[in-house]
């Protein structure tokens, strides 16, 4: 039997598998292609899975029933998410991929427990939008080739300092305990900034409040929130670096990885 994965999390966060060593239904909660989700138990883990039809084809509302399993995990548990896609064609390659990466996923729950994460969108005018962008060739000699680079590189520069004094404003108000920030720009003249902030959940209404009070202030952004979210740009950090043995019998890597929420509705990774 295949298992479709969306996350690890912590055993004793579910009651119910107590006293189980098999997989055992979560109550009420409905998974991919409208499939029974399950906790899987793993020693002191719990992967939350449900069965799968590799047949199926996994499109934008898969991704969205991907989130929505997370996001109620998270209610209980710390979590790690699983890349949207992942599936493990048996209990057999399920269990080695827990058991080879096992220290290393209870580490990570560790470092993110009592942790979540908040997301800005921020808005801000192109400081660039006054001049035009030069079409340089992959290949060109002379002066004005030259001239044309450097123009581009001075608005490129621009730019990244901008969107840097925006994001350090946005580190100093609300004071983060890490951060992910990328930027890009959009066909109407606005860079756009992500920003990704991990926090103690113990103080996401503080957080809330000042969004309120930064975005009411600041007339030269437009500002978006949406949270509190399971920590899927953070996870990716705890995970550089280890040692993930080949799992031939996983569709995708069976490891918990950030997922982008670029161009799909606040809060919904993004398909991988």
């Amino acid at each position: 039997m295949a298992w479709y994965a969306y996350c690890i999390g912590e055993k004793p966060a579910f009651p119910e598998l107590a006293r189980h060593r098999k997989p055992v239904p979560m109550e009420s909660a409905v998974g991919v292609s409208g499939n029974q989700v399950f906790l899987y138990p793993a020693s002191d883990l719990a992967v939350i899975v449900s069965e799968h039809n590799p047949a199926e084809a996994l499109n934008h509302k898969a991704g969205v029933d991907h989130a929505r399993v997370i996001a109620d995990c998270f209610q209980h548990s710390t979590v790690l998410p699983f890349r949207f896609g992942t599936v493990f064609q048996d209990d057999e390659s399920l269990r080695k991929s827990i058991r080879s990466n096992q220290r290393q996923f209870q580490t990570n729950i560790d470092k993110l427990r009592g942790k979540t994460e908040m997301h800005l969108k921020i808005f801000v005018d192109d400081c660039c939008a006054h001049s035009f962008e030069k079409h340089v060739p992959a290949q060109g000699v002379g002066q004005k080739y030259l001239s044309d680079l450097r123009e581009n590189a001075a608005r490129t520069r621009e730019r990244q300092t901008r969107a840097r004094a925006v994001s350090f404003q946005m580190h100093r108000l609300f004071m983060p305990l890490d951060e992910e920030v990328s930027c890009r720009l959009t066909e109407s003249g606005k860079m756009v900034l992500d920003i990704a902030h991990l926090i103690d959940r113990k103080y996401v209404e503080r957080y809330q409040n000042k969004f309120a009070s930064t975005s009411a202030t600041m007339r030269e952004c437009q500002m978006q929130v949406s949270g509190p979210l399971p920590p899927y740009h953070f996870v990716h950090r705890l995970t550089r670096g280890a040692h993930i043995p080949a799992q031939p019998a996983a569709v995708r890597a069976a490891v918990p990885v950030a997922t982008s929420l670029a161009g799909i509705p606040d809060a919904i990774p993004a398909m991988a």
